[in-house]
């Protein structure tokens, strides 16, 4: 009867207890490497200027429409520094399709809006507008860092980092304090703190010897363009963001965790540039993808639905003679989107016989979307098989996984944008703890085993 249970029924088992040693020691060196990445990538520019470095000392060269495309070449496509794109080509031609990596390095923060520094009561702000799906009420109070660029009035493009060094300033928001915060307290989580409510402090110090209104604004100003140069009509033309200021750290007494802003995506997209890196001459070509924008939709020329992708697709199935629309009929993409982790404190929202669990592996995702799977590519029965086996083959430990509760809410991936393209997709990523917070947390082995999948899926012949 034991041998029966054995055949038939299906128990996940601790990825942990499944590992070797030798499989321990390559997840702990993995998520080193990891972690360095994120520190450096604190933005979805600064993810593409991390991936170029790390891709060009692999010997990946910037693509150029009409140069050789012979087996094992590496070329990437830096799309207006915001996304990239990494392709392996392989032995076989374009017409038996491609096998495709596509996470987001998007993540949500707090940007500046175009006219944001302002003065009250001597004390200086920016305002800001949240992107992507945040909980207002987690960003107050926490230690905050600038990046971004500025475009300045002769066209200059000047980088601004401040925050990420010791011995850089760094900023905050202010919250109510406890002793005047008894109808704050009453009101619902997403009402305490508005979105107007967000404003960075800044400054307070006054510039001396001008008696002038807003002091404290001149004195920012002052300082801004000491550094870097800039007006404040030059905030117009400026992508500046604020982040989270705290650095990848492992975490429990066990360190079998790891804490940080931005996994969500970065954790994929890591996961897929690392395997792709190490690529030779793959039997199909391997494309990483690296988009931006997934966290307000996918717009833009930076984000998945934009035809960046299909440019960069085109040109290369030129090379070879092969129409673009045959290549995606016989491609796979693995979306590489992070999934809901079980938190037992918040049982209530979760189908635990359907959820993702922390250590049990990279999470695959048949659908995502909200309610009756609205806005989700759903992949076929034989799509999921695909990756299942393919997975079991090649020692990679995975779960299957939903976001949470059928009404709970729901979220989505680029997934249903490659499957829009005629291209077979299934979502697949680590799971989150804590997830579009200013701190996740996810385990070194959902991390590695992601990598192990994604590097699967690169290496696969079929």
């Amino acid at each position: 009867m034991s041998e029966l249970r054995e055949k038939l029924l299906y128990k996940p088992k601790h990825g942990l207890d499944r590992l070797s040693e030798t499989e321990r020691q390559e997840m702990e060196a993995y998520s080193r490497a990891y972690m360095s990445f994120l520190d450096h990538g604190k933005t979805e520019r600064d993810c593409v200027d991390t991936a170029i470095e790390l891709a060009e000392a692999r010997g990946f060269v910037p693509y150029a429409p009409g140069m050789e495309l012979e087996p094992g070449k590496k070329v990437y496509v830096n799309n207006r520094g915001k996304g990239i794109m990494l392709a392996v080509i392989g032995k076989q031609s374009l017409a038996e399709g491609a096998h495709i990596g596509a996470a987001h390095t998007d993540a949500p923060r707090l940007d500046l809006k175009p006219n944001p520094l302002y003065e009250d009561t001597e004390l200086a702000y920016f305002k800001t507008h949240h992107y992507g799906g945040i909980r207002k009420y987690q960003w107050v109070t926490v230690p905050l860092e600038l990046h971004g660029v500025v475009v300045k009035a002769d066209g200059e493009t000047v980088r601004v980092t401040i925050g990420d060094k010791p011995t850089d300033p760094q900023f905050v928001i202010n919250d109510l304090l406890p002793h005047l915060g008894r109808e704050q307290g009453k009101k619902p989580l997403n009402e305490a703190i508005p979105s107007e409510s967000l404003n960075i402090l800044v400054g307070t110090q006054p510039l001396r010897d001008d008696d002038g209104s807003d002091r404290v604004k001149l004195a920012v100003l002052a300082y801004l363009h000491n550094a870097y140069g800039i007006t404040e009509e030059d905030f117009i033309s400026a992508e500046l963001e604020a982040v989270p200021a705290a650095n990848a750290r492992e975490l429990g007494f066990d360190r079998s965790l790891i804490g940080a802003y931005g996994h969500d995506d970065r954790v994929c997209a890591y996961a897929e540039l690392h395997a792709i890196l190490e690529l030779d001459v793959p039997e199909k070509t391997a494309v990483c993808i690296f988009a931006d924008k997934e966290e307000i939709g996918s717009e833009g020329v930076s984000g998945m639905m934009s035809e960046a992708f299909d440019y960069f697709m085109e040109s290369m199935c030129k090379q070879q003679g092969v129409d673009l629309r045959t290549c995606y009929s016989k491609s796979f993409c693995l979306s590489a989107d992070v999934t809901a982790a079980y938190d037992p404190n918040f049982a209530e929202v979760y189908e635990k016989r359907n959820s993702a669990f922390v250590n049990y592996g990279v999470g695959l995702c048949k659908y995502t979307g909200a309610g009756g799977k609205s806005g989700a590519s759903d992949a076929s029965a034989e799509v999921v098989g695909y990756v299942r086996n393919l997975f079991n083959q090649n020692g990679v430990i995975w779960q299957m996984a939903e976001m949470g509760k059928t009404d709970a809410g729901g979220g989505g991936t680029v997934a249903k944008f490659m499957a829009q393209r005629n291209i077979d997709t299934l979502d697949a990523g680590v799971p989150v703890l804590s997830m579009h917070a200013p701190y996740e947390t996810v385990a070194k082995l959902d991390c590695y085993m992601t990598y192990r999948g994604m590097k699967a899926i690169f290496e696969d012949a079929r």
